[in-house]
């Protein structure tokens, strides 16, 4: 058979407003695709039972009744029967008979007695009308009969026509429906548009696509309304809003919403998700192909919406591209040595990216810094020709943007904020896909404009005039502070490289302007692809903040740790001086966040959806989150030397959360969305937080608290006794489950046991059979009341590592430390996790958690932390 794709998509036929038209209807949530049969997916013939449908259309139709959200019917005048035997199409496509009558076989069973009664006399007084009349043909269906008069002379149809419509055709509780040589007389009212509105409301579908020849077609055009589709085949007048000519053009239509619909679906191109760079200026991130493809930036907070999704929505949501006209794979891809900024190379051909800071001219002329607004600079130099596509999508690609070209660049109108791209050299072609998203194009001729472009994406601003400083020194400002910043660094000779890039990607999650810290640059990208595990992690939360911060403090920067604290601080403000009402995360401003919501005109990564915006865990109670920022807080005190006074007070803060709450059970921190439960490691952290307070007043001279000396004895004798599970012989997931988790690893990594502890060794024993999987430690194994699973998480591996240093194992830490290694992207980048099996990332990118991870096992192979130190 041959296949739909193989069929030219590019023929005169489709003109570039239907092409547009099936370009925007293919990308709905639901789709609802239905056609006619004769003279749509079959030829019109004059022998009625001999109408094959075309292979291409059918290879088509049986290719889109198999994707997903996607629903195929086919609405004919035939008997249901008649057009299951001629279609021969899968029980995946909807046949719906008799003119919208007839959904199943067992429709003539349902019908009253008396509509049977009339349609018998119907059938009676037509055959006599129709009897020995050459070329005239009856159809019997189970509502109605048909009389096809394609074959009879003139003279002959004519005179059969108006006597029945003279004579049946008058009586009551009969409906005509004429067609073309057809008339059809039926003891029902349905027609193609009531059954096209019933499969719409059966199947809550957001489009309908409907093909069709015939007069009876026009009943469903005319219910078509909104983003709906309607294709007329052949001449005569219609209320469908697109023409064809032939069936054959109908297949090349099926065949290119395929296509479409398939690519918006998968994202069949999906680039694997640890080959993303990410840029930073810390005021927002965005993330590149390894093709200089800008895929994910949002504005003006990396929390906000995008303005670029390609990431999740391929095309149509919106990406910025720079490549060779002549196309061709990239040399490589880089990060500028301690900096942020990303560098792709071709043969001749360079396009250096980075996030900046926007700079204005004040009303004296100088030049000064915005407080709040980014610029995404791309510098392109070498020779040769160069293809360039700018395609933004304000709000997730839900508000229609017009590009206007203006001066030296162009105006991105349209959106709630200004835009402008200053392209100074460059003439750009707009295009329309349909009038509400806009893309420019341009090939640009490197050698003829001096080897140099210079595109500026201006956000806040629609101000096209030239900074006075060029773009190689503002690429050099931009990168100054990174590097001064890296040179501060306590390095360790271990993974030195990955270390640094480790650090420069974690301090580029933070929000320079508020001192919070993003758990990772993105939302929604999957922990099982095509999977519905996918979750928005472009939050601060105080626990993956905490240990990031720390993190930067083990290198030997104080700075975002100091900004981190004050940050919670206001948060505990904002909660009314209560810490033990915190929330486990919050917007990037500190707070709390919206309602959890879905996009569901975005396809996800690689077809995975879900996308989400929001998190449910903000409502979800977690103990855990007061231990980091206390550990936090005792690092930046140790490295510094002293404790300030707001440090102590928050310090407090998180002592008087733990003693009013910590004997409740909670959700935990991998926040499963199931009844609250005694978890071990919330338990445990509740006792580094009191722990850590204890050694603060220890070691820095505060005012004596033995009552936090006792506290902390409480929760841990209860810890111990009641986390340790006789059964399983290890401490488990939780007081009583026999479940193992690898964040139970706590037990002794927080200190709480020793490492010699045997209850500890046992523990990390059964761990590594029960969760590790080649170079990954999982999470857990046990049910969290959702589908799939998952890919081995990098934290939990890292975990994992330091467990094995503190019982003595240092070559198997070494080598599994080394495995975690090589799961790095090309640009040394980790996303959430890994999966082992088809040895690709998974989850959002890049994250916080597994960077931090990396740095720790770095220090403590180095021996620049120790484990009883740390």
């Amino acid at each position: 058979m041959t296949s739909p794709l193989d069929l030219d998509l590019r023929g005169p036929q489709l003109d570039p407003d239907l092409r547009a038209a099936i370009g925007r209807i293919a990308r709905v949530p639901q789709l609802l695709v239905a056609c006619d049969y004769d003279g749509t997916l079959a030829p019109i013939v004059e022998d009625h039972a001999r109408a094959v449908p075309l292979p291409e259309s059918v290879a088509a139709i049986r290719a889109l009744a198999a994707l997903p959200q996607t629903t195929v019917a086919v609405v004919s005048g035939r008997a249901l029967r008649d057009l299951a035997t001629l279609s021969r199409l899968p029980s995946e496509v909807h046949l719906v008979g008799s003119h919208g009558s007839e959904f199943d076989i067992g429709f003539i069973e349902r019908l009253d007695p008396e509509l049977i009664e009339v349609r018998t006399r119907l059938q009676m007084e037509i055959r006599a009308i129709t009897g020995g009349r050459a070329g005239v043909r009856l159809e019997a269906k189970p509502a109605s009969i048909a009389v096809h008069y394609r074959g009879a002379e003139p003279i002959v149809a004519r005179q059969v026509v108006d006597a029945i419509e003279a004579g049946p055709a008058t009586w009551p509780g009969v409906y005509v429906k004429r067609g073309k040589e057809v008339l059809e007389l039926s003891v029902v009212t349905t027609h193609k548009g009531t059954a096209i509105d019933q499969l719409r409301s059966q199947l809550s579908a957001s489009a309908v696509l409907y093909i069709g020849d015939d007069v009876t077609d026009e009943d469903a055009f005319g219910t078509l309304h909104g983003p709906d589709v309607g294709i007329k085949i052949g001449s005569g007048d219609t209320e469908a809003g697109f023409r064809v000519g032939e069936p054959i053009e109908a297949a090349r239509l099926l065949a290119l919403v395929l296509q479409t619909r398939r690519n918006w679906l998968f994202g069949e191109h999906a680039v694997p998700i640890e080959r993303h760079s990410m840029l930073s200026n810390r005021r927002t991130v965005a993330l590149i192909t390894p093709e200089a493809k800008l895929t994910w930036l949002c504005h003006p907070r990396p929390d906000a919406s995008a303005i670029f999704a390609d990431l999740l929505g391929g095309n149509p949501a919106g990406y910025f591209s720079v490549a060779p006209e002549r196309g061709g794979i990239p040399l490589g891809q880089r990060y500028r040595p301690g900096t942020m900024t990303v560098e792709t190379r071709w043969s001749g051909l360079t396009v250096t990216d980075w996030l900046d800071t926007s700079v204005h001219e004040d009303e004296t002329g100088e030049l000064t810094v915005a407080t709040a607004d980014s610029t995404l600079i791309r510098r392109v130099t070498g020779h040769g020709r160069v293809r360039l596509e700018f395609a933004p999508r304000p709000e997730f690609g839900q508000v229609a943007v017009q590009l206007q070209p203006s001066g030296d660049g162009l105006l991105v109108l349209g959106s709630n904020e200004p835009v402008a791209l200053y392209s100074p050299g460059v003439t750009w072609t707009v295009d329309s896909d349909g009038g509400d998203r806009d893309t420019a194009r341009a090939v640009v001729d490197l050698t003829q404009a001096g080897g140099e472009v210079t595109l500026e994406l201006r956000f806040g601003s629609h101000d096209l005039g030239h900074t006075g400083i060029p773009a190689l020194t503002r690429q050099e400002n931009a990168e100054r502070p990174w590097r001064d910043w890296a040179n501060t660094l306590n390095l360790p000779s271990v993974a030195r490289d990955l270390v640094l890039r480790s650090a420069l990607t974690m301090r580029g999650l933070t929000h320079e302007a508020t001192g919070s810290i993003l758990a990772a640059a993105t939302t929604s990208l999957p922990e099982e692809v095509g999977g519905v595990r996918n979750w928005d992690y472009r939050y601060c939360w105080l626990r993956d903040a905490a240990m990031t911060a720390r993190a930067l403090v083990d290198l030997g920067s104080l700075s975002e740790a100091e900004a981190f604290l004050r940050w919670v601080d206001g948060c505990v403000e904002r909660s009314g001086g209560h810490p033990e009402r915190l929330h486990p995360l919050y917007t990037v401003e500190g707070y709390e966040l919206g309602a959890e919501a879905v996009i569901d005109t975005l396809p996800g990564y690689a077809g995975s959806r879900p996308v989400r915006v929001g998190n449910l865990a903000n409502h979800q109670l977690q103990l855990d989150i007061f231990g980091p920022v206390a550990d936090l807080i005792a690092a930046v005190a140790d490295a510094r030397g002293s404790v300030r006074e707001e440090e102590w007070g928050l310090l407090e803060s998180m002592v008087q959360a733990v003693e009013r709450r910590w004997h409740e059970p909670d959700h935990g921190i991998w926040e499963a969305r199931l009844a609250p439960r005694h978890h071990v490691f919330s338990k445990v952290m509740c006792w580094m937080t009191v722990d850590r307070a204890v050694r603060m007043v220890d070691n820095h001279g505060g005012t004596p608290r033995p009552e936090w000396a006792d506290l902390r004895d409480r929760i841990g004798a209860d810890v111990l006794e009641h986390g340790w599970h006789p059964g399983v012989g290890a401490y488990s997931v939780a007081y009583g489950d026999e479940d193992m988790d690898a964040s139970s690893l706590w037990i002794g990594l927080s200190g709480l046991l020793p490492d010699d502890d045997p209850r500890f060794l046992a523990t990390v024993l059964k761990i590594e059979a029960d969760l590790r999987s080649g170079p990954v430690v999982y999470r857990y194994r046990w049910d969290d009341g959702l589908p799939g699973r998952e890919g081995g998480f990098h934290i939990c591996t890292a975990w994992l590592i330091e467990a094995y240093l503190r019982t003595g194992r240092r070559a198997d830490a070494e080598e599994l430390f080394t495995q975690m290694l090589d799961t790095a992207g090309p640009t040394g980048l980790l996303p959430e996790q890994y999966d082992p099996m088809a040895e690709r990332g998974l989850g959002n990118h890049p994250q916080a958690y597994s960077h931090l991870g990396l740095v720790r096992c770095a220090l403590l192979l180095n021996n620049v932390l120790t484990p009883a130190a740390a």
